[in-house]
């Protein structure tokens, strides 16, 4: 008899029972008006709910200053956690487990979205390239400024600020937070050598360039506890410019600090998960990213999660391999709302429409995707 695990097989995700392994990955949507969840979002993760399942929230801005685009929403202050409380409540009632993803953008951002026209904060003063765009509040596209880099002194502030965000999203009901350490935002500006020009304590070596994402960790375990924490890597993406000389050596020293700090822990808990984010299938160099993965995964003492790109059967072999645990979905989790459905009966996938990812609509292109019993036939993209 076949023992080994499926997509749709459970799994226990440390104090988390999990129906199956399909994941909502955290997705930037734009609908968040006045940095608040409103009712909008409370429908799209509800629709997107399934009993036993998870779900990551959009990227969630952990004070003020660490937006990067309009209408995300916060988890700094209490007319936050009261509009999340709804939200997750929403998502409960549907029996899903939901973690919030907390976010700084650090110098992917754009003085419209800081307070005072205050530039954006990082590891450096070396802006994101010109040919790269940001997206502005009124819809136009602009150039990044050049950021400010972080006084050693002022590091513990924002240390501190995950803290507190990962405090606030437990009171609003998450059932904890996913750090975002990828994709080119403040902490990944912190990781790579192709960003980080530092000559203090968190630049230089790479023990030293880990350092702010150990602290980060550090503090929202001691909060909130480390089965309530994850953390999402992308050591090999080169999202808005945040590139690495040596992606497989970063990654590898990501696990074995991450690893280190499971160990220290007092209650002697693992993480509730690390999260690999991968270039799109298809892209860049797909055989030394799946060597990579495969070596993360081998040495990671804990539940293993991987995204990017992945189609149904690409998902189904990860986990029939041992690639990983967890698979999250994107972009046919936007189109799909009951896509763990969908794909349980192998049946077709509503086309999602890139036009409106970010759009400020509170339904179209957000909450109006149809699902498999409104449609009588569905198109496989």
């Amino acid at each position: 008899m076949d023992q080994r695990p499926s997509l749709f097989s459970p799994y226990q995700m440390r104090r988390f029972s999990l129906a199956h392994r399909v994941v909502l990955a955290p997705l930037t949507r734009c609908r968040a008006i006045g940095g608040l969840p409103g009712p909008a979002l409370a429908e799209y993760y509800a629709q997107r709910s399934t009993d036993g399942g998870l779900l990551i929230s959009e990227a969630t801005a952990i004070s003020p200053a660490g937006a990067g685009f309009p209408r995300v929403p916060g988890i700094y202050n209490q007319e936050q956690i009261y509009a999340w409380k709804k939200v997750v409540d929403a998502v409960h009632a549907k029996g899903s487990i939901f973690f919030c993803q907390l976010w700084h953008a650090g110098r992917a951002s754009h003085q419209a979205y800081l307070p005072d026209g205050a530039a954006p904060i990082s590891s450096t003063e070396k802006p994101i390239s010109a040919s790269r765009k940001t997206l502005l509040p009124d819809g136009s596209y602009g150039t990044y400024p050049v950021p400010r880099c972080l006084a050693t002194s002022e590091i513990p502030e924002v240390v501190e600020q995950y803290r507190q965000a990962a405090v606030n999203a437990i009171e609003a009901g998450f059932d904890g937070v996913e750090i975002h350490a990828a994709h080119g935002f403040i902490i990944d500006q912190f990781l790579k050598d192709g960003v980080n020009d530092r000559t203090d304590e968190y630049g230089g070596s790479l023990p030293s360039r880990c350092r702010f994402l150990l602290e980060v960790t550090r503090a929202t375990v001691s909060a909130v506890g480390p089965d309530r924490v994850a953390v999402r890597v992308s050591p090999t993406i080169d999202n808005l410019d945040a590139y690495d000389s040596d992606p497989a050596r970063l990654g590898m020293a990501v696990v074995e600090r991450l690893n280190a700090l499971q160990e220290e822990v007092s209650s002697g808990g693992q993480l509730a998960y690390l999260h690999l984010s991968r270039a799109m299938h298809g892209g860049g160099n797909a055989e030394e990213e799946g060597r990579l993965m495969r070596a993360m995964r081998d040495a990671y003492r804990g539940t293993f999660m991987c995204g990017g790109g992945y189609t149904r059967e690409l998902g189904m072999e990860s986990v029939e391999r041992g690639d990983a645990d967890l698979v999250s979905y994107g972009r046919h989790f936007i189109a799909n709302p009951d896509l763990v459905e969908r794909f349980k009966l192998d049946a077709g996938l509503n086309e999602f429409v890139r036009k409106t990812f970010y759009t400020p609509d509170p339904v179209v292109g957000y909450t109006d995707y149809p699902f498999l019993d409104s449609q009588p036939e569905s198109r496989m993209q």
